[in-house]
């Protein structure tokens, strides 16, 4: 059984417990409290030099980064290829949905939350306006479409379930863009491991209280 070290609050960590779920695995789930310091003891950054979470190690092969993890877990353990097509076109188009949650939509909500979360800065409303133009992307993506890469489930749309229903619980309004709230309302109900999610949003929630 592979090890997974994780917060439940974390939605990088929540994305690979529902992709995990998807491809029928269990995972060895260690909890890693960071506002403790344990991602910064020997054996642990012995394990990950980059000390973050969420990490797996599946039978001493150990990897770092979520969507990095979300890819592996398909590949070696997916019975099917539908979370992650072979075609390199579909395969293509969910990479970049992968980079735009990384890079454009989760940072975002770093950007803005996490100061006021944890080092209690005031709101920065050039950050706020980020968000907006990273949902603004997203909506365009998802016109007429049911899923965010192709006509099926694929790990583009876990990764992003698990981010927007981050932002869901910090408050932001997803109801102002149409495609986005259609998608998030089919993927709670088509998502494996969806109730999970939610219990660590719920944990994520606390830190907004």
């Amino acid at each position: 059984m592979a090890d997974l070290y994780y917060l439940p609050g974390s939605a990088p960590c929540r994305s690979v417990i529902m992709v995990a779920k998807a491809v029928g695995i269990d995972l060895n789930k260690k909890l890693l409290n960071l506002q403790a310091g344990e991602h910064l003891k020997p054996e642990f950054v012995k394990i990950n030099p980059q000390h973050t979470i969420p990490t797996l190690v599946d039978n001493g092969f150990a990897l770092w980064e979520s969507r990095a993890i979300l890819i592996y877990l398909v590949e070696k353990y997916g019975k099917t290829d539908s979370l992650y097509p072979k075609c390199p076109k579909k395969r293509a188009v969910i990479n970049q949905r992968l980079y735009f949650d990384m890079g454009t939509l989760y940072q975002s909500f770093a950007n803005y939350y996490y100061p006021q979360v944890f080092a209690k800065a005031p709101a920065d409303p050039e950050a706020f306006k980020k968000i907006e133009a990273a949902f603004e992307f997203l909506n365009i993506f998802l016109e007429g479409q049911t899923y965010a890469a192709g006509d099926s489930l694929t790990i583009a749309d876990i990764a992003l379930v698990a981010s927007v229903s981050t932002f869901e619980v910090a408050g932001f309004d997803i109801s102002k863009y149409a495609n986005v709230n259609k998608w998030y309302e089919n993927a709670k109900k088509v998502t494996p491991g969806w109730d999970e999610n939610w219990a660590g949003c719920m944990e994520f929630k606390k830190y907004f209280e």
